[in-house]
């Protein structure tokens, strides 16, 4: 199964084992049982440290048990995890096998002293870009900690379960049997969740932060570029971001970042993160951004308060909030999200496979989104509500030459109608009649462009009538101080690469900023 080149990468990465692993197959007479013991297979045969127990010790079958021998350390695959979940598979082979996290020595403590028994059950798709993050969390959880237990699933796989348990969007996670959360999550994330007195001690951690040359907020390709800019100026850098990485986080496939050819979000947030981590930046993930406070109301530095309770303080701020999907804002949709609403066709389109769905949008998100579905699903609606679809013509030209692909256009989505547990159909009207329509269907995924993550600055900070943070060429706002950049602000062209200029632009204006408002004060000084 494994090509030659991943052969020898593993086989590099498998030498760093230093305790004995033993993969516990529970194998039918499936053609999948056959593909995850050859598997499983050529994984050992790479490895004197690796061996294969027929075990059959789980009703579901295919799966397996990567088991630290002699010991109750393990993490569990029900499905055979290629696609995006390889890298799980090789990092709990690598942490099963003793070869030490990245994780900080406060965090392993954390989760180390969890106190409790939790039995995780992470429901994915191996197409899902978000999906990793969450398993890779729970697997490493579960390696620290022997109370913790997990096992992820591909719904694809075993999409009895999916259907008995209405999972309609991926990571899906249960703990207990409980649903306990979808979406992703880091670990830092599901350790807060389960230890209560986390959120209360890193916000008073924060508060007693000293003074910051430039606050960054946001951690995006605009708020990474902006810490890193300013951090080489040598000033105190501090970046507060709700989720390190932001939209990228939600992109698949990136071919248009100039000098690389081709990334995945996921990969290029981990990029930004180590890129900023290897400055001396003070890094405050998982804080939500909810007031701006301007210096004339203080009287002295700009502060940023945080749904946490802290707040900090800066001499300049850099604002990089980033934006988020645009919701269709209809009847059904918060009622029926995640419940066959989404927002992510390549993370939960394999969770609707033989299904009806609609795609709305016709821009390039969604076109894109409809032709990645029409390989899936039985059949996809897309509905916009423009005469024509925006999208790139050779993008159209691929949509309209699929067979299971209906067009409508000049409609306007009024309604998600469902049975109370998931979605059962679309209601639209004819822009050009008034007629109303209704469409029988299980899924529809939403694609219709971004808003910006600005209402905390309403009535701070000037904002365009789009909630976009109004800038000059230098990323200057109507606050002095305060500077802003990325896809929050009225910049046009929303792109990674037009984010990092921004970011870099910003700081650079920041440092410009204290060098200039700080010059007549060290001048009278230098006077008396």
């Amino acid at each position: 199964m494994l090509d030659t080149n991943l052969i020898e990468q593993l086989k590099t990465h498998l030498a760093k084992i230093t305790r004995p692993v033993e993969l516990h197959a529970s194998t039918d007479d499936s053609p999948k049982s056959a593909e995850l013991l050859e598997l499983l297979g050529e994984i050992a045969d790479l490895s004197d440290d690796i061996s294969v127990v027929e075990a059959d010790d789980d009703d579901r079958r295919p799966s397996f048990a990567i088991v630290r021998a002699g010991t109750d350390v393990s993490v569990r695959f029900a499905g055979i995890p290629m696609g995006h979940e390889f890298t799980s598979l090789v990092l709990a082979l690598l942490q099963v096998g003793g070869h030490p996290s990245t994780l900080s020595d406060e965090v392993i403590e954390q989760v180390q002293a969890l106190d409790g028994d939790y039995e995780f059950e992470t429901y994915m798709s191996l197409s899902c870009q978000n999906c990793p993050d969450v398993v890779q969390a729970l697997n490493l959880m579960s390696i620290l900690n022997p109370r913790i237990r997990h096992t992820s699933i591909d719904g694809a796989l075993f999409q009895d379960e999916v259907d008995a348990r209405k999972i309609m969007a991926v990571p899906t996670v249960y703990l207990n049997g409980e649903l306990f959360d979808s979406g992703r999550m880091s670990l830092e994330q599901i350790v807060n969740r389960l230890d209560s007195g986390a959120a209360e001690r890193e916000a008073a951690r924060i508060a007693e932060k000293d003074l910051f040359d430039v606050l960054v907020v946001g951690g995006g390709p605009a708020g990474a570029a902006a810490a890193v800019y300013a951090s080489r100026k040598g000033i105190n850098t501090g970046i507060v971001a709700e989720r390190f990485g932001g939209q990228v986080l939600d992109t698949m496939a990136i071919e248009n970042f100039i000098s690389v050819p081709y990334t995945e979000g996921p990969k290029l947030a981990s990029a930004l993160e180590a890129h900023v981590n290897d400055y001396d930046v003070d890094v405050m993930n998982l804080q939500r951004a909810t007031r701006l406070v301007p210096a004339t109301e203080l009287g002295g530095p700009v502060a940023v308060e945080l749904a946490s309770g802290a707040t900090v303080t800066a001499r300049t701020v850099v604002l990089s909030p980033g934006a988020r999907w645009r919701s269709m804002g209809v009847p059904g949709e918060e009622e029926y999200r995640n419940k066959g609403v989404t927002y992510c066709p390549h993370c939960d389109g394999p969770l609707f496979k033989g299904k009806s769905v609609a795609v709305i949008g016709g821009g390039n998100s969604g076109v894109e989104a409809a032709i990645d579905l029409a390989g899936v699903v039985s059949h996809v609606t897309l509905v916009e509500f423009l005469d024509e679809l925006r999208a790139d013509e050779v993008l159209q030209r691929k949509l309209r030459s699929l067979p299971n692909v209906d067009i409508i256009v000049s409609a306007r989505t009024t309604e998600v109608t469902g049975n109370g547990e998931e979605v059962t159909g679309l209601v639209y009207e004819d822009r050009t009649t008034g007629d109303t329509h209704s469409l029988d269907l299980q899924g529809v995924f939403v694609q219709i462009g971004l808003l910006p993550n600005t209402e905390w600055l309403e009535g701070a900070i000037e904002l365009s009538d789009r909630g976009e943070i109004v800038v000059d060429d230098r990323g200057k706002t109507s606050l002095p101080g305060v500077f802003a950049a990325g896809d929050a602000t009225t910049v046009p062209y929303k792109q990674i690469v037009i984010a990092m200029g921004q970011g870099a632009t910003a700081a650079l204006s920041a440092f410009d900023h204290l060098i200039r408002s700080s010059a007549p004060a060290e001048q009278a000084a230098a006077v008396a």
